[in-house]
């Protein structure tokens, strides 16, 4: 079993559809949080810290924290963050990385997980953020907002080694960046495999 934190619904259909994909016996289980991500809009509080640290711990099975802005205090407390093993493909490329984000409280905890990653080496990053778009998937208008995405990604994916989508709801636009000579890197399936990974022996039993 496989416990999901999220903040946005969305995710729970893109994780379904990784698990029928690649792990069609394992049991998911959803926990949705919406109202996590408007009160962090300016920061973590300590109260909302430790509502998010008792829900992790509360927890008997592994944890994967889907949200980006939460991502470092659940990680604290024990879940794994979705963007990690992204960052540590990015870093592979040996960059330059553009990372763009759409959510502003994103941007902090993105940048530092990702300079952790580095650890120091010569890579450089560039940010760009679209914060202007974040409204189109407030509406629900994904298609919309992951075809705005591709197209202002692609106005700056030059002389770099990949891009990064910071966050899990903006996937949807690497489908519309596939002739880039670049990976274009999301979180959610690359996450989901880190895992199953970590999940090992557990999961030939399914």
């Amino acid at each position: 079993m496989l416990r999901l934190l999220h903040t946005a619904k969305v995710h729970r259909a893109t994780f379904d559809a990784l698990r029928d994909q690649l792990a069609p016996g394992l049991v998911l289980e959803h926990d949705l949080r919406t109202d996590w991500l408007k009160r962090a809009q300016d920061g973590i509080s300590p109260e909302l810290a430790g509502e998010i640290e008792r829900c992790v711990r509360a927890y008997n099975t592994p944890v994967l924290c889907t949200c980006t802005t939460l991502g470092s205090v659940a990680e604290a407390a024990g879940a794994v963050r979705i963007d990690g093993p992204m960052m540590q493909a990015a870093v592979r490329t040996g960059g330059p990385i553009l990372m763009t984000y759409c959510l502003e409280s994103t941007q902090q905890p993105s940048r530092a997980l990702l300079d952790r990653a580095i650890a120091g080496r010569a890579i450089e990053v560039r940010m760009l953020s679209l914060a202007d778009l974040w409204p189109l998937f407030e509406a629900g208008e994904l298609k919309c907002f992951a075809a705005e995405i591709a197209t202002r990604v692609r106005e700056e994916a030059h002389d770099i080694a990949c891009v990064v989508l910071a966050q899990a709801s903006m996937a949807g636009a690497a489908a519309y960046l596939g002739d880039l000579e670049m990976p274009v890197l999301s979180s959610p399936e690359l996450a989901f495999r880190a895992m199953l990974e970590r999940l090992g022996q557990g999961l030939q039993n399914l």
